[in-house]
């Protein structure tokens, strides 16, 4: 079965809840206070089966000028309009603005309902027929079916429904496909079940016992149990009025305007770019101008950030960030509505584009040309922009930024490698990189060590760490480092590639070894050969270092040169032995074991001819090689 929701629109007294009332034969108006007077206050809701394959589901809303903001959020999950018009009154105020509020919503069918038609002659039906027709000339209802009904006698409500079917058939399902989201328009709480919230389901699906989070204030609940159309469930799915039964959580916790989606997968925020549009009749709109934001069923206060000028005129279009006062969880694609924060009526809407944007600059033309390309381009060229801007980002950044299932984005990320577009990394995917950018930070390493390699030559290589830090770019004035991941694989394509290689922690050019003058090499061999000729007696490196004929930097550096070389070995942080004098000193240990096989201090002293300043650190020495084991004050020889 299809599931559609029809939302009304029009002017207070133009008899909504009464047509709904004559369609359905369930009573929208819930409250009290609203049958007492005689008006709409809040939402109402009711259901009309019209076939085996479509379930109408509709939202009555106020039609009070103070109850607009009511209105709106019932009205942002509709898929059809019912636009009623009072034949005794015609066109009226809050017929116009909610006409603009369907408009901004991008509500795409609907129909125009002449109501009352019992109380007029048929002269007088024409001629309001005439003027919704001029009213409505150039917008989604232009052509549209125009029905006089009563709702008091029944006349045309079978044409109605004709209709309405006709239109239900057309209208475009929600898709069950995106991550679920459940806009609360309702909380209350029901005594024997607990905490229940209302709201149209405006994509996927949703079962009992589920695990959902509670978004802005990232409250985990369990999905006691599911309502559609005031009937148990065991799942609902997008287009449907769906009614849920919260468990770990308190009513008092809960409001209209909070989202319910998959837990952990998106994300609230408080910043959107946009598309934004200011209807005709709406003054101009100021740069930084507060606004009332209406998006879903949430309100709150933003300000207007306008991204290409100062100032945008009635019946103007521009791109914008919103910068709103509460958190929210809102996504590219989703439709607002913005109300002048004094006084209160509707001034424009749009369209998101990003859900998660930085901030910008004013009139930046790559910011005009990214949101462009955004607001025109596919699911493909929407996520290359994306990881083109991050660089790279892991698929799970993606989804609550697009606001898609992991598995899409898995999708659309593949097709994009299949193009060369994008690089991923890890399997499962952990990474997805813009090809660009993984091009640009090869470019920059091989520049990275060459310049480095230039400057010191008596240096090998340079560290990973210290070479993903200085390949660092800037964006928005923030450094943007590599992931190790990305970077090690960055390097293991350029190693692969013949253009570098990596010894450990150490990377340098293929093939770029320490270039020493003569000067130099005559340096590092007069420091191999005073610790070679010293034995185990050797003198402090600094008194070493000082009889070289070059200066004291690059002294140390070849000292390290050799260290590395294992030419000579530091067995302590002041004792520096060349190679050759340890080799025999474990030939001596392993003949002293043929003689005893512990060793004392002073057996080592008698064996070596050494003093207690070389004994201890050589003994020391030897158990770290496993030459020899401690055992109290003596070594066992292994």
């Amino acid at each position: 079965m299809k599931h559609v929701i029809v939302g009304t629109a029009g002017h207070i007294d133009h008899g909504k809840s009464a047509l709904v009332r004559a369609l359905t034969g369930i009573d929208p108006d819930r409250l009290e206070e609203e049958k007492r007077r005689g008006i709409t206050i809040d939402l109402g809701f009711a259901h009309l089966d019209l076939g085996d394959d479509l379930r109408l589901g509709f939202v009555d809303v106020p039609g009070h000028e103070r109850f607009v903001k009511n209105m709106l959020a019932g009205a942002s999950g509709i898929d059809l309009v019912l636009l009623v018009v009072a034949a005794d009154e015609s066109i009226k105020p809050q017929t116009r603005e909610h006409f603009d509020i369907c408009k901004l919503l991008g509500v795409e069918r609907g129909l125009v309902v002449v109501t009352k038609a019992d109380l007029v002659d048929r002269e007088l039906i024409d001629l309001v027929r005439l003027e919704i027709q001029e009213f409505v000339a150039g917008s989604f209802l232009e052509g549209a079916p125009v029905v006089a009904v009563s709702s008091r006698t029944g006349e045309g409500l079978d044409t109605l429904k004709v209709e309405l079917r006709r239109l239900g058939m057309l209208a475009t399902a929600k898709s069950i496909e995106l991550p679920f989201r459940l806009p609360i328009d309702r909380v209350f709480t029901m005594k024997g079940f607990g905490v229940v919230v209302t709201g149209t389901l405006v994509a996927g699906r949703i079962e009992k016992e589920a695990e959902v989070e509670v978004y802005p204030i990232g409250r985990r609940v369990r999905v006691r149990g599911v309502e559609v159309h005031n009937q148990p469930a065991d799942v609902a799915v997008a287009g449907q009025r769906t009614a849920l039964n919260l468990a770990g959580v308190e009513a008092s916790e809960l409001a209209r305007g909070m989202v319910l989606a998959p837990a952990g997968l998106l994300a609230a925020t408080d910043r959107v770019d946009a598309v934004l549009e200011i209807i005709a009749s709406a003054k101009p709109l100021k740069h930084r101008a507060k606004v009332h934001f209406h998006c879903g069923a949430s309100e709150s206060v933003a300000e207007v950030a306008l991204l290409e000028g100062k100032e945008l005129p009635p019946g103007g279009r521009a791109y914008a960030q919103l910068r709103i006062a509460e958190k929210g969880l809102v996504l590219p694609s989703d439709r607002f509505i913005i109300r002048q924060f004094s006084p209160v009526t509707t001034i424009g809407g749009g369209l998101i584009l990003d859900s998660q944007p930085q901030r910008h600059r004013l009139a930046d033309p790559a910011v005009s040309a990214f949101l462009t390309a955004l607001e025109q381009g596919g699911p493909e060229q929407h996520l290359q922009l994306l990881v083109e801007q991050a660089g790279e980002a892991a698929p799970a950044a993606l989804a609550s930024r697009t606001g898609w299932q992991p598995a899409e984005v898995d999708r659309v990320a593949k097709t994009l490698e299949g193009e060369k577009r994008v690089v991923i990394l890890g399997q499962p995917s952990r990474i997805v990189a813009s090809a660009a950018y993984f091009a640009a930070l090869s470019e920059r390493i091989l520049a990275e060590l060459e310049a480095f390699h230039k400057a010191s030559p008596l240096v090998p290589g340079l560290a990973k760490e210290d070479l993903r830090g200085r390949v660092a770019g800037r964006d928005n004035g923030k450094t943007r480092l590599a992931s190790p991941t990305l970077f090690n694989a960055v390097l293991q394509a350029l190693a692969a590639a013949s253009k570098l290689e990596v010894q450990g922690e150490t990377v340098r050019h293929l093939g770029q070894g320490v270039r020493l003058s003569s000067e130099e090499q005559s340096a590092k061999e007069q420091i191999a050969q005073a610790f070679e000729r010293a034995g185990l007696t050797v003198p402090a490196a600094k008194e070493v270092l000082q009889e070289l004929p070059v200066d004291r930097a690059r002294a140390e550096k070849i000292l390290h040169i050799l260290l590395r070389e294992k030419t000579l070995q530091k067995v302590s942080e002041d004792l520096i032995f060349h190679r050759s004098a340890l080799e025999r000193l474990r030939t001596l240990v392993a003949q002293r074991k043929t003689e005893s096989p512990r060793l004392d201090v002073a057996a080592f002293k008698e064996t070596t001819g050494l003093s207690r300043k070389y004994a201890i650190p050589l003994l020391e020495y030897l158990d770290r090689e496993r030459v020899t084991r401690r055992e109290g004050d003596a070594r066992i020889i292994l």
